[in-house]
């Protein structure tokens, strides 16, 4: 399970692999058609699980309330200071995986 970072756009993507080097190149070569157009990503977090579906139930986690509060905490840590991200909520791309346009 990983977290990426557009910081241009101020976006995340959270997602799930077998194969994270792959996968991260992928998202970087413009080959997933839900975040190409936000390029480049940076990785920012992992987590390793025993079997899919653990990694499946924690990118879910992630997904919601309680996972999008946390990577605004990934975030605030990553930056050092206040997150620029303001308050988790879908609006905004944090913890979503469709990645949508803001208004």
């Amino acid at each position: 399970m990983y977290i990426l970072l557009s910081r241009h756009h101020k976006r995340t993507y959270v997602g799930q692999t077998e194969d994270l080097a792959a996968r991260v190149m992928a998202h970087n070569a413009e080959k997933v058609r839900t975040t190409q157009a936000y390029c480049p990503w940076e990785l920012i977090h992992v987590e390793e699980f025993g079997t899919r579906g653990e990694a499946m139930r924690r990118e879910k986690w992630y997904k919601g309330r309680s996972g999008r509060k946390r990577i605004v905490e990934i975030l605030k840590r990553l930056e050092g200071r206040d997150s620029i991200w303001g308050s988790p909520s879908r609006r905004d791309g944090v913890g979503t995986d469709e990645v949508s346009s803001r208004p």
